[in-house]
């Protein structure tokens, strides 16, 4: 059975609101797809209570646009430029949703306004970035509300471990192990620090709550999630082993199930990511001859959530700009396509598995759906065509 793709038929599909309904997309990049994100946010916001829309970029540079639709700090061309990582500031779709949030959040109080979570970590394909931003933004925080004295280092010894920036962002270190300072006695040394710092934050919420605000202490925790995990990344980078890479995406996926469990404390979220960040199954990928695979950041937080976590998958038809044709018939894509509607909401278990394959794409920023998974999406958000304007 077909439907709209609206938040009314999509709270439909669950027993109750999920707490983290996540949409995935096949590919970045078109704004097509956005504009469905878009429009079932909005509705999801105003009909379904909720109030955080997490994204597949830089939780770091995210703080920027969370304040902003928050609080209105920062144009939004800054915002743009400086908020989103992986070139995802260039899309006007993001565009119209910060503006929209901000635009929803002047004059609320701050219970009633929507929130903007970056979900992934400061990482890009061809690295991480250093931990400094992260560690001495929770250092001075802890500093600041406690006193250095309680804290495990100093400031300028936490500088001295961490060095120049540029040993932490050698590009050549994702390719080569040999090249990553992820196991140097210095990286060593940081992680004990900053697990200490995490443990500080811990065990003195109760005094760091009383007087400072909630805001700021879940802004603190976020540095600690992200130093470790940048810490526990690098270290990965420096492994030789032949399941290096398999371990980097998993670590990778382990970051941001992390940001989005902690989204979800607030209240309801949408997450927004490729479907294979958000899957329940295992997710893989080629790299020229090796194959590469691991546990998602839908499959971890499925792990926690349960029922509470929901995920829609995305499917599409056509890209015809980057050589994405008509689909095969005896393929999910396929099979959505002979449908006499260009976008809907379709229940996975309509579709027979019975002789359904798996598309192959012509172009390597394109993953279509696995027919393996269907029993797992509790929907799939079918558009037929992106980018012909």
């Amino acid at each position: 059975m077909t439907t709209d793709i609206d938040a009314a038929t999509v709270m439909a599909k669950f027993p109750a609101r999920p707490r983290l309904l996540a949409l995935g997309e096949p590919t970045h990049g078109e704004d097509d797809l956005l504009d469905v994100r878009n429009a079932l946010f909005r509705e999801l916001v105003e009909q379904h209570g909720y109030r955080t829309v997490a994204l597949e970029s830089d939780c770091m540079a995210g703080l920027l646009v969370d304040d902003h639709v928050t609080s209105g700090a920062g144009s939004l061309d800054e915002v743009m430029e400086r908020g989103f990582s992986h070139g995802f500031g260039a899309s006007a779709a993001n565009r119209e949703l910060v503006r929209w949030m901000r635009e929803h959040n002047e004059g609320r109080p701050a219970a009633e306004q929507v929130r903007f979570a970056g979900a992934d970590g400061p990482l890009e394909i061809t690295g991480a970035a250093s931990p400094r931003q992260a560690l001495t933004a929770l250092h001075d925080y802890l500093a600041k509300g406690l006193g250095e004295d309680l804290l495990p280092c100093t400031a300028e010894t936490l500088d001295r471990l961490l060095g120049a920036d540029d040993r932490w962002t050698e590009p050549a270190a994702m390719m080569d192990p040999a090249r990553s300072i992820g196991r140097s006695a210095e990286a060593r040394e940081l992680r004990l620090v900053a697990d200490d710092l995490v443990a500080v934050l811990a065990t003195q919420a109760p005094r760091l709550l009383a007087t400072g605000s909630r805001d700021d202490w879940e802004r603190a925790r976020l540095y600690g999630r992200t130093a470790t995990g940048l810490l526990r990344y690098h270290h990965g980078m420096a492994d030789p082993s032949p399941h290096r890479v398999s371990r980097l995406c998993g670590l990778r996926d382990r970051m941001m199930a992390d940001n989005l469990l902690a989204a979800a404390e607030r209240g309801p979220v949408l997450a927004f990511a490729h479907n294979a960040h958000l899957q329940r199954d295992e997710s893989s990928m080629a790299m020229g001859d090796l194959r590469v695979s691991w546990w998602s950041a839908g499959a971890l937080v499925d792990a926690h959530l349960g029922e509470e976590y929901g995920f829609l998958a995305m499917a599409l038809g056509t890209i015809h700009h980057h050589g994405v044709g008509e689909p095969p018939a005896t393929t999910i894509e396929g099979r959505l396509s002979a449908l006499p509607t260009l976008r809907c909401l379709v229940d996975p278990a309509d579709l027979d598995p019975t002789g359904l394959v798996a598309r192959m794409s012509p172009w390597f920023g394109y993953a279509p759906l696995d027919p393996a998974h269907l029993p797992r999406y509790d929907g799939i958000v079918f558009v037929r065509d992106v980018g012909r304007g």
